[in-house]
């Protein structure tokens, strides 16, 4: 390290050293408070964005569940496309499912970010958490990970009335065109694991484990974090 003649750092070497522990100290709470990882210090800068929980929208999850805040993965997903140093986007899901509008709106900021892209499900990437988990160029999942399919549903009162069933269907429509064009299973495969019957205790609908979700199209291929990495790697060398 350079010193003064006097042997002492100079304002602009303390001034530098200032700055790097600063961005480390912003880094590390950004990483506390979001659980995401604003970029990797890789071969590549990844960004590396967690899924987990419930997906919480408009309205606030209750109190002591573990939630993803779709406010809170917004402006990053923004940030991943303009930030000239951010090379790829990683997302990582374990997610029981959530609020649809919000899940989908995310799936689509994900399919429409311009780096490569993929996405890891571990443990679960149920109900919304499907679109999310299809929304990158290339989705991987691990063999003991499982996904579950079910028609939309809604917690607390509604209307039992023609327009509320008109408004559900075209919520499922949308949900299941989004990853019919993200994914190589069709819509109407996609429409017979949700209505399928003799599954799912309290529900209509199918589970599929890892090498399932691959085997049917759902997922691009059964690997772990290595598996995604690699691909990762390889998009943003090959330009």
């Amino acid at each position: 390290m350079q010193k003064n003649s006097t042997g002492k750092q100079s304002p602009a070497q303390k001034g530098g050293q200032n700055t790097t522990v600063e961005q480390q100290q912003l880094e590390k709470e950004y990483e506390d408070d979001r659980g995401s990882v604003l970029k990797t210090k890789g071969r590549h800068a990844i960004h590396c964005l967690t899924v987990v929980g419930q997906i919480e929208g408009h309205v606030d999850a209750p109190q002591g569940q573990k939630t993803t805040k779709y406010e809170h993965v917004i402006p990053q997903l923004v940030a991943v496309e303009e930030d000239p140093e951010i090379e790829g986007l990683l997302v990582v899901l374990n997610t029981v499912g959530g609020d649809v509008e919000a899940g989908l709106a995310l799936a689509e900021l994900i399919a429409g970010v311009s780096k490569p892209s993929a996405t890891l499900v571990l443990g679960g990437g149920h109900s919304i958490g499907i679109p999310l988990a299809v929304s990158a160029r290339r989705s991987f999942i691990v063999p003991t990970a499982t996904m579950t399919i079910h028609p939309v549903r809604h917690s607390g009162m509604l209307l039992g009335i023609p327009q509320t069933m008109k408004y559900f269907e075209q919520m499922q429509d949308r949900i299941t065109g989004f990853v019919a064009a993200h994914s190589q299973m069709s819509e109407q495969r996609f429409v017979e694991l949700m209505m399928h019957t003799g599954e799912l205790v309290m529900d209509v609908g199918t589970v599929l484990d890892g090498r399932r979700a691959v085997h049917e199209g759902l997922i691009d291929e059964l690997g772990g974090l290595g598996d995604a990495l690699r691909y990762l790697y390889s998009a943003i060398e090959q330009g």
